[in-house]
């Protein structure tokens, strides 16, 4: 049976206030935990820190470009068609495309251990920045599963009924 539209409306994200940003207030968001978006904007601030003194340059700007790098252009999604389930490469579509890379950026920053959270992301802000660390390996191997199981990119045409 086919899923009935929702009829709610998204919860626009206001812009935070240090650097009038969209993006860094959903990432912030992204960073929060149990409700506490003071400790994660003082942890996303701090970072970008961290960023200004290590590289001298905007953080704003390199946060941007780190996102840019680390977001997938395919993914692959589970199809099941004729009883078998496929592995289908999709193209991801914009909104999904900057929300996975933020959120690979988090992961990989809360995997590394033995340092505070906003030296562990600026980190890795620097190395998405420069197409290396933890969370471009993740955008690699799911660009290497969508190569991989390419032959299936037929299905991807084929829509549920």
């Amino acid at each position: 049976m086919p899923r009935k539209a929702t009829s709610y409306k998204k919860h626009p994200v206001s812009a935070e206030y240090k650097y009038n940003s969209i993006k860094i207030a959903k990432f912030i968001n992204y960073i929060m935990e149990r409700g506490k978006k003071s400790v994660a904007s003082g942890i996303v601030y701090d970072a970008f820190d961290l960023i200004e003194e290590k590289t001298k340059a905007d953080p704003k700007t390199i946060f941007e470009q780190a996102i840019r790098n680390v977001s997938p252009i395919v993914e692959v999604k589970g199809r099941r068609i004729g009883g078998a389930n496929y592995q289908v490469p999709m193209e991801v579509q914009e909104p999904r495309k900057t929300s996975l890379g933020m959120k690979w950026i988090i992961e990989a920053a809360r995997s590394k251990k033995g340092r505070p959270m906003a030296q562990k992301l600026a980190d890795e802000l620097i190395e998405a920045h420069n197409k290396t660390g933890a969370a471009i390996k993740k955008r690699e191997d799911v660009h290497k599963m969508a190569e991989a199981n390419k032959a299936f990119a037929h299905f991807a045409r084929f829509q549920r009924r």
